[in-house]
């Protein structure tokens, strides 16, 4: 099983990051994180004792069905029948300093349980894939929210570039990157996270 995610998908995040991007001319940004980063069931997170700065990233899911490789966009549809809710956890210190380094920021993002998930709900429940709202709420303050139609590379788009390099399988899940309100959590902290209106993610920073 693996975790494809995607970098830099939302223009306010890409601004809040100062980060520089052309959404016209570029590819999707892909990164990968291992399946010891999983972490399920709203188990709670234990920040890493490598890192002053843990930042939460809340984004839309996809869990892929069935196996598949230079799959076409037209027919990327077929490849997925669940969506749900992730948090990619970023170790922000770390992430700097590899990046400083022009050294690959795996560390900072493939720790153990840098990617909580949620339960997956069937796609048929949802009219619009690309007009779905989320949200994430610390200790009840909103700190994130986003509406999938602001994706710069949209679901199928992004199933159909990254098949191009690896194969598909079922079981994979594709964290489709994160709208800004990125912000560092604390032991103590509580996470709750929505699409739409149902609750998906409910867990503790411990």
């Amino acid at each position: 099983m693996k975790i494809i995610c995607i970098g830099k998908n939302y223009a306010d995040h890409i601004a809040e990051m100062e980060s520089k991007y052309d959404k016209v001319t570029s590819d999707p940004i892909i990164f990968l994180k291992p399946d010891t980063a999983l972490l399920k069931d709203n188990a709670p997170f234990y920040l890493p004792d490598f890192s002053q700065e843990v930042h939460h990233e809340l984004e839309m899911t996809i869990k892929i069905s069935r196996e598949g490789k230079f799959i076409e966009e037209t027919f990327a549809h077929k490849y997925y029948d669940e969506v749900g809710l992730g948090v990619d956890f970023t170790a922000r210190d770390l992430q700097a300093k590899l990046k400083q380094n022009s050294h690959p920021w795996d560390l900072a993002k493939g720790f153990n349980g840098a990617a909580p998930v949620s339960h997956f709900l069937p796609k048929t429940n949802f009219s619009d894939l690309q007009q779905l709202n989320f949200r994430l709420e610390v200790n009840e303050t909103v700190r994130q929210q986003g509406n999938t139609q602001l994706m710069i590379h949209k679901i199928d788009a992004i199933i159909a570039y990254v098949s191009r390099f690896f194969t598909l399988k079922k079981g994979d899940i594709l964290f489709t990157g994160t709208p800004a309100g990125v912000a560092a959590v604390k032991a103590g902290d509580r996470l709750v996270a929505y699409l739409e209106e149902e609750k998906m993610l409910d867990f503790e920073v411990k």
